[in-house]
């Protein structure tokens, strides 16, 4: 199943998450912003597995950031180790409700509250292969291009284009 959708009212939106995940997500989006990160939510890879979040660094780094809501929800999630094959750095985040300490130390840990997030511990770096590397950057460019596309064909189609569309397709220069 697409991530997207053109017929749906909000073609970034798919349903899958739970309204405690997208909190969880905006807030990690808000700090890889900070950072400068290129983010991208539901990303399917290689493996078949889908991303919760990927992030590109400014120095070309690759993140994946696994979203945890609840203990049950980490528990019952063993698919975690297969990401590495996919980053260069992997990531758990989590809001205020869930125990820290129940996420691996080998992996970076981040908290949310909607609104921001805080990097409590970074993850340790292991190199992607270059194969790999070019890879994921180049399913990682693809999908955002196409998720791009069709958020201006629903904007387009329900009026709302306008400069901000303009502003985000040109990069923010003018």
């Amino acid at each position: 199943m697409t991530i997207l959708s053109i017929h749906g009212d909000n073609p970034l939106a798919d349903g899958r998450q739970s309204e405690r995940a997208m909190k969880v997500r905006r807030g990690v989006q808000r700090l890889l912003m900070e950072l400068r990160h290129a983010a991208l939510p539901e990303l399917t890879l290689a493996s078949g597995r889908r991303a919760d979040l990927i992030s590109l660094s400014p120095k070309g780094e690759i993140w994946i950031i696994e979203i945890k809501t609840s203990i049950e929800d980490f528990r019952v999630d063993r698919k975690w180790p297969e990401y590495r094959l996919h980053c260069d750095r992997l990531f758990f985040a989590t809001h205020a409700q869930v125990p820290l300490d129940i996420f691996p130390e080998e992996c970076g840990l981040m908290l949310s509250d909607g609104y921001g997030a805080h990097m409590l511990r970074d993850a340790p770096g292991h190199r992607l292969p270059p194969s790999t590397r070019r890879s994921v950057t180049q399913a990682f460019a693809r999908i955002a291009a196409q998720r791009l596309t069709l958020a201006e064909w629903a904007a387009d189609r329900n009026g709302e284009l306008g400069q901000s569309i303009s502003d985000i397709v040109s990069g923010g220069r003018d």
